[in-house]
């Protein structure tokens, strides 16, 4: 089992986390907190020392990429039903907006000044206040911060031709803060697929999807 195929299958749960948790926003309109700032927070980690780092580091992925890993086992152990199909569509659709995406320099150039400046306000007006003496700490997840996110989206991927059609409960859908939470993960996804393709995920893997991930996400679980 290579260092490649571990990391591809990292990305691969970071794709099905956001789009798992888009799919419960849909349905349900909530989600666990914990995975959503696992999410997000990975949008703002632009120089990361390894594919674990952008999500926590190793020793925090089983929990902070937990409900994707979950997701992925179910898949792959074919415990499927209307909402993981959902789920694997939106991810299948993070990848094609991915390249897409890849084709348009001018866009990845502004997405990346827009989150930089979005990084710079969260840590300097949206800071979690420290309890001790360690330097507070950027709240990405802050309702601001999302809405910044939501209008990125919008101002970037939203003007392609093809778009992620988002299923569920009007009532979830239509309520704002929703809306503007899943263009964040959809975001999220999608910058999990960039993540996916530089660690050397391509498309014809995902037709040996089951015995490409099995072993590696078992790992991640087992080193929990």
């Amino acid at each position: 089992m290579s260092r490649s195929q571990d990391e591809q299958a990292i990305a691969v749960a970071a794709m099905f986390q956001a789009a798992s948790l888009v799919d419960q926003i849909a349905n349900k309109g909530m989600i666990s907190q914990s995975s959503f700032e696992t999410s997000i927070n990975s949008l703002f980690e632009m120089s990361p020392d390894n594919t674990e780092a952008v999500f926590g580091g190793q020793q925090f992925l089983a929990h902070n990429l937990g409900l994707g890993l979950r997701t992925l086992t179910d898949i792959v152990d074919k415990r499927r039903n209307n909402n993981t199909n959902h789920i694997t569509n939106y991810v299948l659709a993070m990848i094609m907006l991915q390249q897409k995406l890849a084709k348009n320099q001018n866009m990845l150039s502004l997405m990346s000044q827009r989150l930089e400046n979005l990084s710079d306000k969260a840590l300097k007006y949206y800071a979690n206040e420290s309890i001790d003496a360690e330097p507070a700490s950027a709240n990405y997840t802050h309702t601001n911060v999302v809405a910044g996110l939501d209008g990125l989206y919008q101002d970037t991927i939203s003007t392609f031709s093809f778009r992620i059609k988002v299923q569920g409960d009007p009532r979830h859908l239509q309520n704002k803060e929703n809306a503007a939470k899943v263009r964040a993960l959809l975001l999220a996804g999608i910058r999990a697929a960039i993540l996916w393709r530089q660690v050397g995920g391509r498309r014809w893997h995902l037709l040996f999807f089951k015995s490409r991930i099995r072993q590696s996400v078992q790992k991640i679980l087992d080193a929990k």
